[in-house]
């Protein structure tokens, strides 16, 4: 069983040359790995013991994630982005990061989501963020909320997302909603560009059930960037914590100021 899993994707010949040395400098220190490209149709050969090491940008890092967290395993975000919101493992560290996480089990637990299409057997995993979107550019959805069987906000707009804290940085930042630590147990209904109505976040505790209907157009379920169906008027999908965290490598700070303030920084170089 591979010990270590380096994940990458085929058009990133840096990552791909990096798992190649960063393995044969493990394999000569007797630690076991192999490289898994996200983008291929393989299946990898891993479990619950495995550590998989992403090799890329946020968007590595979310797939990489994805493969983790159906087997329990732990993660290890290496940074060859540009920002890497979610990456804390520049590549020059990478050897001796692994070697002291297979020495040490700290890790972060991220919380994720979990995603139901009702009247389907369709379940999804998001870390970062799941969305009902418009279906088609130049109209807008309606998406009718609810928490807990409580009918909240009728949204008429772009979309409606349910981010979570890791996520908080990512589309629901762009889209205006707020900053959380990634610690926190919650989960944020943001409106994507709505119209003639409230343009806030609503933060939801975690135990709660989030519930989005589609009111009068198609729409588009969308989890992590991955597009899992079309929607029907009509139909619903209900969000929930993930019973499973995400099981991050904790081998040294998660800096969001540092992050903050480069991220603002070069946004309006």
């Amino acid at each position: 069983m591979t010990k270590v899993l380096f994940t990458a994707f085929s058009n990133r010949a840096d990552a791909v040359d990096l798992a190649r040395v960063v393995g044969e400098r493990l394999t000569s220190e007797g630690i076991v790995s192999s490289l898994h490209l996200l983008d291929s149709t393989d299946t990898p050969d891993l479990n619950a013991s495995t550590m998989v090491v992403s090799l890329g940008g946020d968007g590595t890092f979310l797939r990489a994630s994805r493969l983790a967290h159906e087997v329990g395993a732990r993660v290890v975000a290496v940074n060859l982005g540009q920002l890497g919101f979610l990456l804390n493992v520049p590549p020059t560290e990478i050897v001796e990061n692994v070697k002291g996480a297979l020495e040490n089990e700290a890790v972060v637990e991220r919380l994720a989501l979990q995603i139901s299409l009702l009247g389907s057997t369709v379940e999804e995993f998001a870390l970062n963020e799941v969305l009902v979107e418009r279906a088609s550019a130049g109209h807008m959805v309606k998406v009718k909320t609810f928490i807990n069987n409580e009918e909240y906000l009728t949204y008429s707009a772009d979309g409606v997302m349910v981010a979570t804290p890791t996520g908080s940085t990512g589309y629901n930042f762009s889209a205006g909603g707020p900053v959380v630590d990634a610690s926190m147990s919650l989960m944020i209904l943001t409106p994507i560009a709505p119209h003639f109505t409230i343009d806030r976040s609503l933060v939801v505790p975690d135990d709660k059930t989030i519930r989005l209907v589609v009111v009068d157009k198609p729409a588009m379920l969308v989890a992590d960037g991955r597009v899992i169906q079309s929607l029907e008027p009509g139909q619903s999908i209900e969000v929930r914590q993930n019973p499973r965290p995400v099981r991050v490598v904790a081998t040294r700070s998660f800096d969001l100021a540092m992050r903050l303030r480069r991220s603002l920084r070069e946004g309006h170089a």
